[in-house]
Formats: C-alpha cells, sequence, structure tokens
C-alpha cells in the first residue's frame, strides 16, 4: 500500500484550511495513496482561547469534519484526520483534541481523544498549557481498517511509550502520532522518539506535521518543526517531509510488521516486577 503524509502551515481561520487539505488529498490520491493522514490541529492553529471559541464548532456541526468526509469518500481512500480543534459543550468551555478515522464511505471509523496534555516551560519565552484549553481524553483506541489494525495517538503523546505498547499488544500494526511540534524539542527529540516507538512496538510509525510559522488574526503567532515521518517497524526512516508544506508518499507492506516481531518478540516478553524501593 502507500501512504501520504499531508504536511500543513495551518493558520487560524478553519475556512481557509479546508480547500487546502482537500487539495492535498486529490494530489495524493492521484498519486495512488490509499491511506491520507494530516496533521495534528488540521482546522486551526491557535493560542487565543477567545478566537477559538469564534471559530470552532462542535463535531456534528464542523464544517473540515464534513468536507473532508465527503472528499475521502468522493476519492475512495482511508483518511486519518489527524486532529481537530472541537467545542464540546462542557461547562468549563474546553476543546477537545480529537482525531479520526475516516472509511473510503466517508464513514467515521473511530474517534480518539489526545490523552497527555502539552503543559511544558521549554524556555522563559516558550511556554505551553494546553490542558488550559483542551480537556484530555481518557480512552486509547485501535481503528479497524481493511488493512489491518491502526492505534491513534497525537503528537505529545509519543513522550509516553506505555500507550503506544498497549495499543501494539492490542493488534495495531500502526501506529499514528499526527504533531504540532515545538521546533526546540522537535530539532531535539521529535526523530528519536518517533523511531524509538516504531523499534519497542515493531509498528510503522506514521507521522504528519504542521510547519513554519502559522498566520494568525488573533494571539500569538507560532512556529513548529515540520518533517512529517513515515518510520518502519524496525526503527528506519522511510520518509521526511522536510520543512515545507508538502506531501510526502511512502509504500508499507504489513508483512515487515510480522518480520521485525519475529525478529525480537519483545511484545510477548513482559515480566511482573515489583516496584523500586
Amino acid at each position: 500500500m502507500k501512504a501520504a503524509l499531508i504536511q500543513l502551515n495551518s493558520s487560524d481561520q478553519p475556512s481557509e484550511n479546508i480547500p487546502v487539505v482537500v487539495e492535498f488529498m486529490r494530489q495524493a490520491a492521484s498519486a495512488g495513496a490509499q491511506f491520507l493522514l494530516t496533521p495534528e490541529v488540521t482546522n486551526c492553529v491557535s493560542d487565543s482561547r477567545a478566537h477559538q471559541q469564534e471559530v470552532l464548532s462542535l463535531e456534528a456541526d464542523d464544517p473540515t469534519l464534513a468536507a473532508l468526509r465527503a472528499e475521502a469518500e468522493a476519492l475512495g481512500v482511508w483518511l486519518l484526520i489527524g486532529s481537530l480543534g472541537l467545542k464540546t459543550g462542557d461547562a468549563d468551555g474546553r476543546f477537545a483534541n480529537r482525531s479520526f478515522m475516516i472509511s473510503p464511505k466517508g464513514d467515521i471509523v473511530a474517534r480518539y481523544d489526545k490523552i497527555h496534555m502539552f503543559d511544558v516551560e521549554i524556555s522563559k519565552t516558550e511556554t505551553y498549557r494546553e490542558s488550559d484549553g483542551y480537556r484530555p481524553g481518557d480512552r486509547a483506541v485501535n481503528a479497524d481498517t481493511d488493512f489491518g489494525k491502526v492505534g491513534m495517538t497525537i503528537c505529545y503523546d509519543v513522550r509516553f511509550p506505555h500507550l503506544h505498547r498497549a495499543l501494539a499488544q492490542n493488534g495495531a500494526k500502526i501506529l499514528t502520532g499526527p504533531a504540532a511540534f515545538s521546533p526546540v524539542s522537535g530539532k531535539a527529540h521529535w526523530e528519536t522518539l518517533l523511531r524509538a516507538r516504531a523499534i519497542e512496538t515493531g509498528c510503522y510509525v506514521f507521522a504528519p506535521a504542521q510547519c513554519g510559522t502559522h498566520p494568525v488574526t488573533k494571539g500569538r503567532a507560532r512556529s513548529t518543526h515540520g518533517h512529517s515521518l513515515a518510520v518502519s517497524p524496525w526503527g528506519e526512516v522511510l520518509a521526511d517531509g522536510g520543512k515545507d508544506v508538502g506531501l510526502t508518499l511512502v509504500d508499507f507492506d504489513l508483512a515487515e510488521v510480522d518480520a521485525a516481531r519475529r525478529k525480537i518478540p519483545s511484545l510477548s516478553h513482559d515480566r511482573a516486577f515489583r516496584g523500586p524501593q
């Protein structure tokens, strides 16, 4: 099969981002890709909660979700929408950071809400408090597709190997890691973390990313690392999307998952142990 990692520079206006994604989807399908993947917050990159309240929607009303579902059906492809920022109706007003697996019929096969919130202080000038605006999920999700189970994660989740191990031990052969990664931590850790998750699980890892400095109408301009990556079950980087907006195509064969796990069957070697004293 062929996968297509779509690398974006999403603005804070969902209506502007939809046609960009749709055009990349069409290019990917024309190139023979059957599994298309977009980054985290495909619809809106913004740190302004007031602006998000103005432009984001509930899932049932979200125009990006509707448009991308319709396009997946028109093209007859599987689509991983890396995530969308969505209103939830929660009393505290927080949003969901939600990933979707869409079938070639345009159906929602699986939803995953990002579990681990990016609450960090990388430097005095680069601080993130994702949990201020987004509520964390509490459930790991494998999506059933006609080419196998796909474990769904989002961005900061990559730093929590037990989540990926649980997905793999419950049948995932592909792990998805759509992201809007910080340039500083991205340069230091992005490739290493993704390769580690592939090696530990014997899974393919597909991680489409946001890139560049994002256009904003309100709030602080944000930059992201780019470098969408496809990693083999043996930990080899199969493709790197670089720094710019674009499409990265990669061929994959799930027989390679079985081959890697036969060589090192660590997923079946867990042993109980006592905690440290």
